[in-house]
């Protein structure tokens, strides 16, 4: 049913989540598995390590032939093999011997300990020892890492390398991953043109499309761009119906204003779509338009272009990662010292680009001077997105502010701490 007065930033992510569903499994290679999302357990039929094994170079033998020894009272051992990794050795380590052995390759039997070759000297088919070794030093036992039968690897984990490496170990070529939605993205505006086209009086260069290219990229999910649509009914039910032929999910942005409300309805009902709320207490972005066409979720963005990466960043991603399995939908909030003051109406909750700067520990937010829903460069300067409640009307610099990261960059830092 159709809302049409102004709902809470927490009732429109609720009623766009409460509808949306992860999307089927798939089973692709290992290899392209990074940043997907696991939609079974993997469990091991395997113990790794397969057997105990060295976890140096260096020599095999009895911990007790080692008691006493040191740098002035080496014990001599006879060495009665070689142990390359990959290869056994089918003979006994008895008392006064050694295997000199190398990282990862079986422990022979009879032997309880490693010393690593820089505490031994070799001489001939002898070795001298110089550090008293312990029952069970430098070996690393099987199925220390993993036994048969455990869960590895729970579903809905984002595959990571570690992951990777933990699937390939198991000896799987193979791994069951949740798939991505295709997302069409439709630009409205009779005044658009795309980059590399002649622009002209009264016409702008299309970055919405762009910029939501690469936030829907920045998701793992597959971006389809669809191009522009004038501000002709005509125009986009055609735009429409592609998009909604080539994606899961149509994103669109422009056409949603106030003014414009009557004509996105009518294109959406003659495509039989249904619009489920368009006006949402937030600031920048009040006009977000959301509803289902064919069971498929359309998010219809402000035009200008802060408004429409703002309003992608809290509603239609989480969406999307939650499309694909995800568990961990929304971006992380850290706590940090406004460092001037910031006012603002009340009524909606507030996204305001900031700088984020840390000294001694302690970070420190930066709101943008020029912050407008029109300023697209306030976004390519800012680290996150202060979050200001709807019945604050007045921070003091010095009090503590939510920061929501919008960027992977500030994770880093420009030299090692260590």
């Amino acid at each position: 049913m159709m809302v049409e007065t102004m709902i809470s930033v927490d009732e429109a992510l609720e009623r766009i989540l409460e509808g949306i569903e992860p999307l089927g499994l798939e089973r692709i290679p290992v290899t392209e598995a990074f940043g997907r999302v696991l939609g079974e357990d993997v469990c091991s039929s395997l113990l790794i390590p397969p057997k105990d094994n060295s976890a140096m170079d260096g020599y095999a033998l009895r911990s007790e032939d080692t008691r006493g020894a040191g740098s002035g009272s080496p014990r001599v051992l006879k060495v009665i093999g070689d142990l390359p990794a990959g290869s056994t050795f089918t003979g006994c380590v008895e008392r006064g011997q050694a295997v000199r052995i190398m990282t990862g390759a079986p422990i022979p039997s009879g032997a309880d300990a490693v010393v690593m070759k820089e505490y031994t000297e070799a001489q001939g088919d002898e070795v001298r020892v110089f550090k008293e070794v312990k029952e069970g030093e430098n070996i690393r036992r099987a199925g220390e890492d993993v036994r048969p039968g455990e869960v590895v690897i729970k579903r809905g984990t984002a595959i990571s390398p570690s992951e990777m490496g933990m699937i390939a170990s198991l000896g799987l070529p193979f791994v069951t991953v949740y798939q991505r939605p295709r997302v069409s993205i439709l630009s409205t505006g009779s005044e658009l043109v795309e980059p590399g086209e002649e622009g002209g009086e009264g016409k702008i260069y299309n970055s919405n499309g762009y910029s939501l290219y690469g936030q829907v990229l920045s998701t793992g999910a597959i971006p389809s761009y669809i191009g522009i649509a004038g501000d002709e009914r005509d125009s986009l039910r055609e735009k429409l119906s592609l998009a909604l032929k080539a994606g899961d999910v149509v994103v669109t942005s422009g056409g949603v204003s106030v003014g414009d409300y009557d004509f996105v309805k009518d294109a959406l009902k003659e495509l039989e779509g249904e619009m489920m709320f368009w006006k949402v207490a937030i600031k920048p972005g009040k006009p977000l338009a959301f509803g289902r066409v064919g069971g498929k979720p359309l998010f219809g963005l402000p035009g200008n272009p802060v408004s429409s990466m703002v309003i992608f960043e809290e509603f239609v991603r989480p969406a999307l990662l939650k499309m694909m399995g995800r568990e961990r939908i929304y971006r992380r909030v850290m706590e940090a010292i406004l460092a001037e003051d910031v006012k603002k109406s009340p009524g909606r909750r507030h996204f305001i680009q900031a700088t984020i700067e840390e000294r001694d520990g302690t970070l420190y937010a930066h709101p943008l001077k020029a912050r407008g829903s029109g300023i697209l460069s306030s976004l390519v300067k800012a680290d996150g997105l202060l979050v200001i409640d709807e019945d604050v009307t007045h921070m003091e610099a010095g009090s503590r502010v939510r920061v929501q990261l919008i960027k992977d960059d500030f994770l880093y830092q420009k030299r090692r701490a260590y």
